[in-house]
């Protein structure tokens, strides 16, 4: 049965809208239309019309920059200098979409290598591969869900969207400008509950091609197991990055960029800076410079300019990483700053040699938080880079050429970024977890060609 879902400002979770969810009646409805849209192939919208639709959406997204903004501070808790630059990043992600269609073909495949393939000619198309069940995630409310909406569009794909419940405002309103800029309601709707096992019924309904996942990794592996044969799907799940920082590393010169890596957001990144493996020679002098960085970032309202780390997304999150943070040092490691300013806000913290068996050390904080290692040899800081079941972006910060190829070479992760954190991307790059930490790539482009079907054509000459 349908009600309305409450959805909190995140930073004194009060109250900010109410919104009607759906139920097993509406989940059915809306599978039914999208599984026609996609069956009449007649009423496929051409190229230039879903790359119009895609720039036009681009278009009223920039002129709504400030109020998506202020919603995804509020809902998300992001600070409003970032949720300004996820709206931006959105408008270049539609432009994004829309472009690769301008090379989004296929490719001719040789005849006449054999006696057998003589007088023919042969080559692929591109086709849409059906009706996509698209899962987000709250810590990007709109970035994420223009990931994948936008690749669904410019493809051809009917896409049904469910975001995630603490932060559903921002993608409802996209998908109305979306259907602003003359796109079909068949074509991109959206799917609200709170009920988990509606949730699965969307994602694992034999009507679904695609299914893309953003979110934990126990619920994207369940989810991926109870798949229908021939259903595709993306997984993106999160991690617990690591950073080597070697001796001739610029202290001065990177802190700021490591600060930014673990903190943004307040740390509620599935690639934020979590490990620091820091070589002996520097520790100390390292530790003080990142402690003493953290200690000075403005924490608070993040619908105020001024705010650098703003709430965790609810109250409970706050408690488990008060909790996690509390068992290690209470196992004997040091920790510099810390606190709680609000019942879903807390103060920066960095801990120290925390144990390795600490779940600071072993699981995805997804807080603001940073844990600090010293070592000696940087084959052994590879091994202990490793050694987690997640592998996603890692980094190194150094100014030895041989230290940074050594890391780019052996340190075990979709991407290895030099004298960079773990946190930066762009939306035309291939994102993709290893191992525990998802499946499939990511990125705008990779997504298209996730969501689309290769399918030859042969002419035989002989008529």
């Amino acid at each position: 049965m349908a009600h309305n879902l409450k959805v909190y400002q995140a930073f004194d979770h009060e109250v900010i809208a109410e919104i009607s969810t759906d139920d097993a009646n509406a989940l059915e409805c809306k599978l039914n239309i999208a599984a026609r849209a996609f069956a009449d192939r007649d009423g496929w919208l051409p190229a230039h019309s879903r790359m119009a639709i895609l720039r036009r959406v681009s278009e009223l997204l920039s002129e709504n920059r400030d109020r998506f903004a202020v919603m995804i501070a509020r809902e998300g808790g992001k600070p409003l200098t970032d949720a300004i630059n996820e709206v931006t990043r959105g408008i270049d992600g539609l432009i994004n979409a829309a472009d690769k269609l301008r090379h989004f073909g296929g490719s001719e495949i040789p005849m006449g290598l054999t006696a057998a393939s003589m007088n023919r000619w042969a080559f692929t198309t591109k086709e849409p591969i059906g009706v996509v069940a698209a899962i987000s995630a709250f810590n990007h409310p709109l970035n994420l869900i223009i990931h994948q909406i936008a690749p669904a569009v410019a493809v051809g794909c009917p896409v049904i969207i469910k975001p995630a419940t603490t932060t559903p405002i921002s993608c409802i309103e996209i998908v109305k400008l979306f259907w602003e800029a003359g796109l079909d309601k068949r074509w991109c709707q959206t799917f609200i509950t709170e009920d988990s096992a509606l949730a699965e019924r969307l994602a694992t309904d034999h009507r679904i091609a695609f299914m893309s996942f953003i979110g934990s990794a126990k619920v994207g592996w369940y989810l991926k197991s109870k798949l229908p044969p021939g259903t595709r799907c993306a997984l993106e799940h999160g991690g617990a990055a690591p950073v080597i920082i070697d001796r001739s590393a610029n202290i001065d010169a990177i802190v700021g960029t490591i600060v930014k890596g673990g903190y943004y957001h307040a740390g509620q990144v599935c690639v934020s800076v979590q490990r620091l493996y820091v070589h002996n020679d520097i520790l100390s002098n390292f530790t003080d410079a990142l402690a003493a960085t953290v200690a000075n970032l403005r924490v608070g309202d993040p619908t105020l300019k001024e705010t650098e780390v703003g709430p965790l997304i609810l109250p409970r999150e706050a408690d488990r990483v008060s909790s996690w943070i509390r068992e290690a040092t209470d196992a004997g490691a040091k920790q510099f700053g810390g606190g709680r300013l609000s019942e879903t806000t807390l103060m920066p913290s960095v801990l120290l040699e925390p144990p390795v068996d600490a779940k600071v050390s072993r699981l995805e904080v997804f807080g603001p938080l940073t844990c600090v290692y010293g070592y000696g040899d940087v084959d052994e800081a590879i091994r202990i880079a490793n050694s987690l079941p997640y592998a996603f972006q890692a980094s190194v910060f150094t100014s030895d050429i041989a230290i940074a190829l050594k890391a780019a070479q052996h340190l075990d992760a979709a991407a290895v970024l030099v004298n960079d954190h773990t946190a930066f991307r762009t939306d035309w790059m291939p994102f993709a977890g290893r191992r525990q930490s998802g499946y499939g790539v990511g990125g705008i482009p990779w997504t298209m060609e996730d969501m689309a079907n290769n399918k030859m054509v042969v002419f035989n000459g002989v008529s």
